[in-house]
């Protein structure tokens, strides 16, 4: 089945970036929020990501012109009804995610493949809202932030999903310009498999005084040659979000390493979500650009 119209459902950080690279690659996109306010202000985070690729010179203003031209947005799930691929990226709620599922699998034609944009969640928790012939066309598509610049997308499949299908969501992966690896549907994927550990890691060594959050965050940088280290990473993805991936794969598992520690339980209870709330491993509040380490142990 050729891929000609792409649905997204959520126009939020992920969504609008899935759907900004959607139409960048020549698909028709349409994408539905809950109101129109927030399809507005996600639209508008699309509009100034292409005219920064338009003053970079990535794109000319002809192809800005023409990639907002694929692109429309509703409040309506009915409007998806003929897509050819949904990708999902809302809230990251089992519930919402399988009553969503449940809606669409009643108005979309047969033939539509869905995806999940989720970073945690079981595919197949996911899927078993929908008839059993949906369930066949049922995958994740797990993009990573800023969407239109990481050129990775895991794409999972579940013990029920068809071949067929699974190849045609690798290849859409590549018409995106995105990197495919495969994963099967373990909580984590590949990514967060081996990533969260390693950062929950890093909470471990600082609350038993191996080292500062600058000194560890530079002796992973410094040492094993990675662009930020675990504290400022964890600032960037959230640690409210990375408490939430943690707890998701700990009860899957099971085991120590998916455990959030006691520090990152106290700062998300306090607010301390990292770069968006201002403060978190570092104090952004003074000088974004130059964050000052947090006294927290």
């Amino acid at each position: 089945m050729e891929i000609k119209k792409v649905g997204v459902l959520g126009c939020g950080l992920m969504g609008s970036g899935i759907a900004q690279t959607a139409a960048t690659a020549g698909f028709d996109v349409i994408v539905r929020e809950v109101s129109g306010e927030l399809c507005d202000r996600g639209f508008a985070g699309i509009d100034k990501s292409l005219a920064r690729f338009a003053e970079k010179g990535t794109i000319t203003t002809e192809q800005q012109t023409e990639i907002r031209g694929r692109l429309r947005g509703t409040t309506s799930l009915e409007d998806l009804a003929d897509c050819d691929i949904i990708i999902e990226a809302i809230i990251e709620n089992l519930d919402t995610k399988r009553d969503t599922y449940k809606q669409l699998d009643a108005v979309c034609k047969p033939e539509t493949i869905f995806a999940s944009n989720t970073s945690s969640i079981s595919i197949t928790e996911m899927m078993t809202s929908t008839s059993a012939e949906r369930q066949k066309r049922f995958i994740g598509l797990h993009f990573f932030n800023p969407v239109p610049l990481m050129k990775l997308v895991e794409v999972v499949r579940t013990i029920l999903t068809d071949e067929s299908v699974y190849e045609r969501a690798v290849e859409f992966g590549k018409q995106l310009g995105k990197v495919p690896v495969r994963a099967g549907d373990k909580t984590g994927f590949i990514v967060n498999r081996l990533l969260v550990p390693y950062m929950l890691d890093a909470i471990r060594a600082l609350e038993e005084g191996v080292g500062s959050i600058v000194d560890i965050d530079n002796a992973m940088k410094l040492g094993c040659g990675y662009p930020m280290g675990p504290f400022t990473l964890g600032d960037f993805v959230g640690l409210d979000t990375t408490y939430y991936i943690a707890e998701i794969m700990f009860n899957e598992f099971r085991e120590k390493r998916f455990a959030p520690p006691p520090l990152l339980k106290r700062m998300v209870l306090a607010g301390l979500y990292g770069r968006k709330s201002g403060r978190g491993f570092y104090d952004y509040t003074a000088d974004p650009k130059n964050p000052t380490p947090m006294k927290l142990v």
